[in-house]
């Protein structure tokens, strides 16, 4: 990841303020908990658009304001919501897509130089195969627009598999540079343990869904 995007959410330029007015207008601006609400029902208006709709008015207007002001408003939403949560484990995907399309060529070489990693195995276990740069944006987008009908934990254990491969890569390039530039190795380092904490979030989030627990 972008040494600028390389945190544990990698954090888009944050979009337009979220209007309250798209899921009921309140007095006195924006209420936390009905922003907190407001943030559940998109994400699982999401999820759920690919199977089922428990509402189909929530999902109609959701699809309409990603349609007015784009997936970003929505994303806004979930930004601050714990990482073991469905908006929150959403954020970690709509933060990953958005630093790889940011910076798709740094990306794929990190990528590749974790994949070439002996560790890769380990970090991995259980996935048959880590997505790469491109499936990875194919997948998120397909979650975050509510077309996935696949198997949400196993999207997530693949999304967390990205960022563990990712982290290697950043890994072993900053030893490669540390001998030239310290400062810039450290931050790369600084930034593979971010994703790593991004990797655990969404391995979390997963193992949550298989138990019926994320909300």
């Amino acid at each position: 990841m972008s040494e600028a995007t390389g945190s544990s959410v990698p954090r888009p330029h944050r979009p337009l303020p979220f209007a309250p007015m798209d899921f009921e207008p309140f007095a006195g601006g924006a209420d936390p908990a009905r922003v907190s609400e407001a943030a559940h029902l998109a994400a699982h208006a999401l999820v759920h658009r690919g199977r089922e709709s428990d509402d189909p008015a929530v999902t109609k207007r959701l699809v309409k304001l990603a349609d007015q002001q784009g997936l970003e408003v929505i994303a806004e939403l979930w930004a601050e919501s714990p990482a073991r949560s469905l908006p929150g484990a959403l954020w970690r995907l709509y933060a990953l897509r958005a630093a790889t399309v940011q910076d798709p060529h740094r990306v794929s070489v990190y990528f590749k130089a974790g994949k070439d990693t002996a560790q890769v195995a380990h970090a991995v276990a259980g996935v048959a195969e880590p997505p790469g740069a491109d499936e990875l944006k194919t997948m998120a987008d397909a979650i975050l627009s509510g077309a996935f009908d696949g198997e949400f934990d196993v999207a997530l254990e693949r999304s967390a598999a990205f960022c563990r491969v990712v982290a290697l890569g950043q890994s072993r390039v900053a030893d490669d540079r540390e001998p030239a530039n310290g400062d810039h190795a450290g931050k790369l380092t600084r930034n593979a343990h971010q994703l790593v904490k991004t990797a655990e979030d969404l391995e979390s989030a997963a193992a949550a869904w298989r138990l019926g627990e994320l909300d």
